[in-house]
């Protein structure tokens, strides 16, 4: 048996003191910032931009609209200012444009002679008011052509054949040779068959009088 001393301290019980638990505020995580899991047998893709275009789009665009250059824009706003023309003074005729010479040019297909008048004087002065409504659209200067009726056409191949003569008698008589007065558009013509048969020629006068002479070989 075993014998329990007087000095043995007994064991003093101890209260339990109890510690409040803190609470911890639950945090609420956004779900677009939330970590979502991802599924491995689906390919990561990036979230397109909002309002960003989709591929290809600008290239589609640029291959639709249509590029008009300068001198395409001057034949179209000829054509139409001389439509309504067409139809203020109810004549008849289709309207062509193309582009030569680096020039508009713009031709009035029609039987009809009004707008051609004796020697061109009509056309001449129709071209005039044509050029300053391209220029009133363009703001710049046209050197812009118009025909009617085929008139400048045959006009050019009289011109030329006038212009042989001149040459050959210049040629046999070793004098210049002074022809009619002629619009800038006729002058050149002639100018031009001169240059190409190997003599010089030069304008002299003041307009409406200023005419070509063509010069003798030296």
């Amino acid at each position: 048996m075993t014998e329990t001393t007087s000095n043995e301290t007994a064991a003093t019980e101890v209260p339990e003191t109890e510690v409040p638990e803190t609470e911890v505020p639950e945090t609420e995580v956004p779900a677009s910032e939330a970590p979502q899991a991802t599924d491995p047998g689906v390919p990561d893709v990036g979230v397109q931009a909002a309002g960003a275009p989709e591929a290809g789009a600008a290239d589609s665009a640029s291959e639709t609209a249509e590029v008009t250059s300068p001198l395409e824009n001057e034949a179209e706003i000829a054509a139409d200012f001389l439509e309504e023309l067409l139809d203020i003074a109810d004549l008849d005729g289709d309207i062509d444009t193309f582009i030569e010479n680096d020039r508009a040019q713009v031709s009035i297909v029609t039987d009809s002679q009004i707008l051609v008048g004796k020697d061109g004087e009509v056309l001449e002065a129709l071209q005039e008011l044509v050029r300053l409504a391209v220029m009133a659209e363009t703001d710049g200067r046209t050197r812009l052509m118009l025909d009617v009726a085929g008139f400048r056409e045959k006009r050019r191949t009289a011109l030329r054949a006038l212009a042989a003569d001149a040459i050959q008698e210049a040629k046999d008589s070793g004098e210049a040779v002074r022809l009619a007065p002629m619009n800038p558009f006729e002058r050149k013509i002639v100018h031009d068959a001169v240059t190409e048969a190997g003599l010089t020629s030069e304008s002299e006068g003041t307009e409406p009088n200023r005419r070509v002479v063509v010069l003798p070989a030296k």
